[in-house]
């Protein structure tokens, strides 16, 4: 199993023969190095889209058009997405999985707003956020999209066991690095939790030291973007 961070929420994993982009959002995200946009695409079978503001979905239906990939999200979002763009995807809700070859992804609950800024100024909405518990290689990875910390955690670790947590740590929009070390404490029983959602823009937090100190006896990884890691 492989994680590459691709900046801000935006992720590249390999698992189970699949490569999964998640939130991709490259295209004017201010960490993603537009020289490696190649490599951070290279191979990939499937898009995750966990919710619709901009800086995780405002480039996935080009990126499904131009790389011919099936989109796994929200049903809203993603029958809104096959009507206007013309793309193929399977759209579903939470408590719900699919199979993306053999890895099963389960949709979960997160805690957070979802709506797509149209150019006339209008909202639109997409469905509920939502995180993801994705299994593989005999292992389970949460992705816990964008979300506070809430009761439901618990019940994602009795029902899933996941053994890493990618956890959206900045603070402002989502919970910050203390509120995601105390559901990765709490909550849940990770060997390994990596923080995403961070250093993006100057109201963002800039470090993960404080999920770091809070977190003993589980490996806290803040990889550099495009750094890949083993898992």
């Amino acid at each position: 199993m492989r994680y590459t961070w691709l900046g801000h929420a935006s992720i590249r994993l390999e698992i189970g023969g699949e490569v999964l982009l998640i939130d991709p959002w490259l295209e004017g995200n201010p960490s993603f190095p537009d020289a490696q946009r190649d490599v951070a695409l290279e191979g990939a079978t499937a898009i995750l889209v966990t919710h619709g503001h901009f800086d995780h979905a405002a480039e996935i239906p080009a990126l499904a058009k131009d790389l011919g990939l099936k989109v796994y999200g929200m049903i809203d979002l993603t029958q809104m997405w096959e009507k206007q763009h013309g793309i193929e995807a399977v759209g579903f809700n939470k408590g719900g999985t699919v199979r993306i070859g053999d890895v099963m992804v389960t949709m979960v609950s997160a805690t957070h707003s979802s709506a797509i800024f149209n150019a006339d100024g209008s909202t639109a909405y997409t469905g509920e956020a939502a995180g993801f518990m994705i299994e593989g290689e005999g292992r389970t990875v949460y992705v816990s999209g964008d979300t506070d910390v809430m009761a439901d955690m618990s019940i994602l670790q009795d029902l899933h066991e996941p053994e890493i947590g990618i956890l959206c740590a900045g603070g402002h929009f989502t919970m910050d690095m203390a509120r995601a070390a105390y559901a990765a404490s709490k909550l849940f029983r990770f060997s390994t939790v990596i923080p995403v959602h961070y250093k993006t823009f100057p109201m963002l937090e800039q470090s993960a030291d404080t999920l770091k100190n809070a977190l003993s006896g589980v490996t806290v990884l803040d990889p550099e973007v495009m750094e890949s890691v083993d898992l």
